[in-house]
């Protein structure tokens, strides 16, 4: 989830624990509690920091370890060391047993948008992704503000936060259900459908599709119950050739590949050099591909430039492929 959702629900968290632990109701710990589930909701995200080294990092470890099962185990213990000696009111025990359910509930709620996590690691390193949850989920958000707001004008804790708990609930269920109807309705208009990625976006009644059969990639919208498939690529195998073993050596790249499901790719030879851009076609927006990897190679295909990331303008990638010329 995006960092505001993630702020309410430390928020939501806190206050249910200093009205349920009888170590903290009405004691001076209970700041320290809140400040604990109000941090460990935020700090498996830490490795956003890698955006300021470079995409292709970010790319490959966002919600990788942070998200991971040791990281369960470490980001309590070290937040509640921290705490511990921030707020001395505040039973250790007590602060890591919040500290690890705000870690896990971040975690936990991450599974459940397309970009996913890696929760299962070190058994597994795939990306657990449910994908009936978008990023920012305006129900979710707002559902949490106004049972904060009620609860700051006097309500009780837990009837107050119980409650909303129970309706995101059936929220979850009903998106969930959402998803298996419009896949089983895209597996029926498209029969040889190897995989279905149905991904919600931020409109409610709105989801992304993308279709792998044998032959063909299929893009579209689902708006409530309705197909629209936009369009249709014809699934090529990427040739084993010199220019694409040379590109698959920028970590850019190799970045790229690792996340993506479903993707195309060209190869284009310019003046300036062979340009290999590979594009994710599960984020069709406008009629555009906007995530995307491309390398640059010289006549001897040795790479002089690359960039990852959301693209929304060839002046954009330019600059991108570039740098010291602009």
């Amino acid at each position: 989830m995006d960092t505001g959702t993630h702020v309410v629900m430390g928020i939501a968290l806190g206050a249910v624990a200093t009205a349920i632990d009888p170590a903290i109701v009405g004691s001076s710990a209970a700041i320290g509690i809140m400040t604990a589930t109000i941090i460990g909701s935020q700090i498996p995200d830490i490795d956003t920091v890698l955006k300021l080294k470079n995409n292709a990092d970010y790319i490959r470890n966002h919600r990788g370890i942070t998200h991971s099962l040791p990281g369960l185990a470490i980001w309590p213990l070290l937040l509640s060391a921290i705490l511990a000696f921030i707020f001395p009111a505040a039973p250790f025990w007590h602060l890591l047993l919040w500290t690890f359910v705000a870690v896990g509930l971040h975690i936990f709620v991450d599974i459940f948008n397309a970009y996913g996590t890696q929760a299962l690691r070190p058994f597994k390193d795939t990306w657990v992704a449910f994908g009936f949850i978008n990023t920012f989920d305006i129900f979710i958000f707002s559902s949490h503000v106004v049972a904060i707001i009620i609860w700051l004008l006097g309500a009780p804790a837990l009837p107050t936060f119980f409650t909303l708990y129970a309706i995101l609930a059936l929220y979850y269920v009903a998106r969930f259900i959402t998803q298996k109807v419009i896949t089983h309705a895209v597996k029926n208009m498209i029969p040889d459908s190897e995989e279905i990625i149905v991904a919600s976006t931020i409109r409610f009644f709105q989801w992304r599709v993308a279709v792998t059969t044998k032959d063909h990639y299929y893009v579209g919208r689902a708006f409530k119950r309705t197909i629209s498939i936009y369009e249709k690529f014809d699934r090529l195998p990427v040739p084993d050739n010199d220019i694409i073993h040379a590109a698959m050596k920028d970590k850019n790249l190799t970045a790229f590949v690792s996340f993506s499901k479903v993707y195309n790719w060209r190869i284009e030879e310019k003046m300036d050099g062979t340009y290999v851009t590979y594009t994710d076609l599960r984020y069709r927006s406008n009629g555009h591909y906007p995530f995307v990897a491309v390398v640059k190679l010289d006549d001897n295909l040795e790479i002089i430039s690359s960039y990852t990331g959301w693209i929304f303008s060839d002046e954009k990638l330019h600059k991108k492929l570039h740098p010291v010329a602009n």
